[in-house]
Formats: C-alpha cells, sequence, structure tokens
C-alpha cells in the first residue's frame, strides 16, 4: 500500500459519499460521519473545507474557477461547513463567486472569523465578509485567535440573541493561548472552539477536548496537514497495511481519519485547491474510524518515520 497523495483514485462518484444514515464514533461503516453539534444536535458532516492560503488568489480567473469546482465537489460530496477569514485575503471573496456561481447551495454551513483589535469595527469588518460571501447571515462566527475577545464575544452573543448569527465561538492555531482557549470554554457560553490538532500536533487531547466535552463545545480542528508540509514529509513512506480496515488509501486520508475518530472532534477543515483532493478528504469521512489500540499505534508509526 504505497498509495500517495498525488497518486489518489480519480472520478470517485457522487453517490459513494453522499449522507446515509448516522453512525457511531467508532466503528460502523454506513456512509459520511456526522457529529451533532452539542449546543444543538444539529447534525454537520466531520470533514469541511478550510480556505486559508488555498482560496487566496486574487482576481486571477483561471484560480478562482478552480476554487468554484472545488466547492462544487465538496458540496456534491456531502460537505457542509467552510471556514475562513478576514486575515486569508481574497478568500472571502472567492468562496463568494464560488456561492454565486453554484447558486448558493441551501447545505452550507458558513464559518467565519472577526478579526480585529478596535473591536468598535468587529460589526462593520462582520458586515464586510457578509458582502463578500453574499449570505444573508453566517452560521458560526469566530472570534480569531482570541484578538480582543473580551469586546468581541458579548457583541457576538447579542447577534445571536438577535437571530443574526446560529452559533458563536473562538480560535487558536498552532499551539498557542491554550490557557486563555480553557478559560474562555469554562467561563463563556459559546458554541464552537477551533485549535490545531492532527497527529504529531496533540496538546489539545490534554485538557481542551475533554473540556469540550464536559461544556458541550463543538470542536473544529484546523492545520490537519499542516498546510500540507506533513503530507510531503511522509508521503513517499510505505502507507502500513493493518490500516487497510478503515479504508484508508493514502497518507491524507490517514491523517484525518486518525483526526476525526476522536469523539471530542466535531469537524476537521483541510484546505486545497484541487477536486480529487477534495473529494479523498470526504471519503475520509466513510468507512470504518480506528478504535483507541488503532490510534496509538498510526501516532508510533508516524513518529517512527
Amino acid at each position: 500500500m504505497t498509495i500517495t497523495r498525488r497518486a489518489t483514485v480519480q472520478g470517485l462518484g457522487i453517490g459513494a459519499l453522499l449522507p446515509l444514515a448516522p453512525r457511531l464514533a467508532l466503528g460502523q461503516p454506513t456512509g459520511i460521519l456526522t457529529r451533532p453539534i452539542p449546543s444543538t444536535g444539529e447534525p454537520i458532516p466531520v470533514v469541511g473545507l478550510g480556505t486559508w492560503i488555498t482560496f487566496n488568489v486574487g482576481d486571477d480567473p483561471v484560480l478562482m474557477e478552480e476554487c468554484a469546482a472545488v466547492m462544487a465537489a465538496f458540496f456534491e460530496g456531502g460537505g457542509r461547513m467552510i471556514d475562513s477569514s478576514p486575515m486569508y485575503s481574497s478568500s472571502q471573496p472567492t468562496i463568494g463567486y464560488g456561492l454565486r456561481k453554484l447558486g448558493y447551495p441551501e447545505r452550507l454551513f458558513s464559518a467565519e472569523k472577526v478579526w480585529i483589535s478596535d473591536a468598535g469595527q468587529g460589526g462593520a469588518q462582520i458586515e464586510a465578509s457578509r458582502a463578500y460571501w453574499g449570505v444573508d447571515k453566517f452560521d458560526l462566527m469566530q472570534v480569531h485567535n482570541l484578538v480582543s475577545w473580551e469586546e468581541h464575544l458579548p457583541a457576538l452573543l447579542e447577534l445571536k440573541a438577535a437571530g443574526q448569527l446560529r452559533y458563536v465561538g473562538i480560535t487558536t492555531s498552532e499551539g498557542r493561548r491554550h490557557r486563555e482557549i480553557e478559560r474562555v470554554m469554562a467561563s463563556q457560553p459559546i458554541d464552537f472552539v477551533q485549535a490545531t490538532y492532527n497527529i504529531l500536533d496533540r496538546e489539545i487531547e490534554e485538557r481542551i477536548l475533554p473540556l469540550a466535552r464536559e461544556k458541550g463545545i463543538a470542536v473544529i480542528a484546523n492545520r490537519p496537514f499542516r498546510e500540507g508540509d506533513l503530507i510531503r514529509q511522509i508521503e513517499d513512506e510505505p502507507l502500513p497495511e493493518w490500516l487497510a480496515e478503515t479504508g484508508a488509501r493514502n497518507w491524507a486520508q490517514f491523517l484525518l481519519k486518525f483526526i476525526i475518530s476522536h469523539p471530542a472532534v466535531t469537524c476537521v477543515i483541510p484546505a486545497t485547491t484541487r477536486v480529487d483532493h477534495v473529494r479523498e478528504n470526504l471519503e475520509a469521512a466513510g468507512g470504518i474510524l480506528p478504535h483507541e489500540k488503532l490510534r496509538r499505534r498510526m501516532i508510533d508509526y508516524v513518529e517512527a518515520l
């Protein structure tokens, strides 16, 4: 089993990816996996779509079309959550272009962020983001990297109470400010927390993931491939034969299955510019997920490479 990210199976049928019945987090192969958002019970597919770097294409018409094609394959395959931020430069208008071209799919779960130190400008930034996307309102608004969260979070909760947002959350990345993340999770009525989690970056297993389960907070895992560096480091190594039972056919699926097999993870948001990659990312949400003993074996295998 030496299939790499680049040598993925092409032309995966849409029917094989459409959501079927819900299943348990560990073990039962019935289709694309969803998990409930704890605060409401709303089910959401465990694989979403990130846009950091990949959708920052400026006004290049060819690259914008490629991103729109990725979005089309994502929705056709059963995806819902698209995540972005004002920090991601032209990613927001790129999303808007794709959504307009696709006729604003009803299944979209729009996840955005407020990211500005001047809290008084937060509302204007959110409105600018909404205009870029072309949506009536966002499903989820997150305070990006906790920037001025003490001012932004009450404002977001007011918007939620007024029906102008559905969910409120906070984010961090690359292992930063975890203690402050925990403090916000423990004291504020948030619906989501977003943090870095992958097979090598597992700090949030210690406190953040257990706290999320205790408080009923959904978890979005970012940087699953370390912006592709993780795959580039290992993709020429043989995929272990003992992983075949999970249905993982390449390293990308190996890495995603590890993340979503943790029961506290609600959704992971890999970013890509390629249709074949978004299809195989969604395929990772099918088959059987690794049990705890197999997860440990996966960690040991990657750390030994």
